[in-house]
């Protein structure tokens, strides 16, 4: 599924041209994602690894989920884990999820809806596909991504924000190649609707075939590009890039991105996802579900998960396949 699907692309805002003492980032890294299994068995590229925190920073860690096709019966989610010390971003293409958390937060988002979850000093969570998924199956594709939280708001109230998709601006380029989502951060003058605790941009693109995307990019934000799927070349020297790769980029002002002139017969073109944020350049002590400055603050994060500190399951949540009743 592209970024998203316009009846007429001329009343669209247009990216602007890059200036001619714009400089284009270059390429510095790009790695391939290994496949695994998050939560209750669904598949995952790890987006992110064996690159260095120093070059994701303020970014920790970025799951694709999917993109598969469940069989009825198969789609799966999470169990209720804790988290501390960051937030977590789940941006869903196609189909759907459900979350809810012990702080109150939750709901419903499908087909392009993104949920962004601060964890701050702790809670609870669970995200899974709705009863109806479950037992239809269905197309399932999908990101989640950890953005670090700066020490003086890691022990921040949690909050939840539901992002729906229509709330997202779009854009595209002058000569309509390309399309754009704006999830976060600032481009060509219009906003994306999540709020950051830490200056950063989220951006989806989708670009056409034979088309090129001339990014404007703050000079102090860092720069990454990941392959969703599709083939295509990135940078001024036309690094090629394919389905599943993250792209580290050096300093400049533009991000030069362009989809390869033949694709595969399902796809709509080269998508791809921008991130990029001013790095917090602190210590990062991290521990399955805790992310924290120091390994003193990762045990008392255990700790308090252990004496129940972080919250508990609320009382309304009912299990799949529950009829009444609830867990706590």
């Amino acid at each position: 599924m592209p970024a998203v699907t316009v009846a007429d692309i001329t009343t669209l805002a247009r990216v602007p041209e890059a200036g001619p003492t714009d400089l284009d980032r270059r390429v510095r890294s790009v790695t391939t994602a290994p496949t695994g299994y998050e939560g209750e068995g669904f598949p995952v590229r790890r987006a992110f690894a064996g690159v260095d925190l120093r070059d994701l920073d303020p970014f920790l860690h970025m799951d694709q989920m999917g993109e598969v096709e469940y069989a009825p019966g198969e789609p799966k989610g999470t169990a209720w884990h804790p988290h501390r010390g960051f937030e977590t971003v789940t941006y869903i293409i196609d189909g759907t999820f459900e979350h809810m958390d012990s702080h109150g937060g939750g709901g419903t988002i499908s087909d392009g809806d993104t949920q962004w979850m601060t964890a701050g000093s702790g809670l609870l969570h669970i995200e899974r596909p709705p009863e109806a998924l479950v037992a239809s199956g269905g197309l399932f594709h999908g990101l989640q991504l950890w953005v670090n939280l700066p020490r003086a708001e890691k022990w921040s109230e949690p909050k939840y924000q539901d992002l729906r998709a229509a709330e997202a601006a779009l854009l595209t380029t002058a000569d309509g190649g390309a399309l754009i989502r704006v999830i976060a951060g600032e481009l060509a003058g219009h906003t994306g609707p999540g709020s950051t605790r830490t200056p950063m941009a989220m951006m989806h693109a989708t670009i056409s075939p034979g088309a090129q995307l001339r990014l404007p990019w703050r000079r102090d934000f860092n720069a990454l590009v990941y392959v969703l799927s599709g083939a295509g070349s990135i940078g001024p020297d036309g690094q090629p890039i394919e389905t599943g790769q993250l792209v580290v980029l050096g300093p400049g002002d533009v991000i030069t991105v362009n989809g390869a002139n033949k694709q595969e017969s399902r796809l709509a073109g080269l998508d791809v996802v921008v991130l990029g944020g001013r790095p917090i350049q602190e210590p990062v002590a991290w521990a399955g579900p805790f992310v924290m400055n120091s390994k003193a603050e990762v045990l008392q994060a255990f700790e308090d998960y252990q004496k129940g500190k972080l919250g508990v399951i609320p009382a309304s949540y009912v299990p799949h396949g529950d009829l009444g009743g609830a867990t706590s």
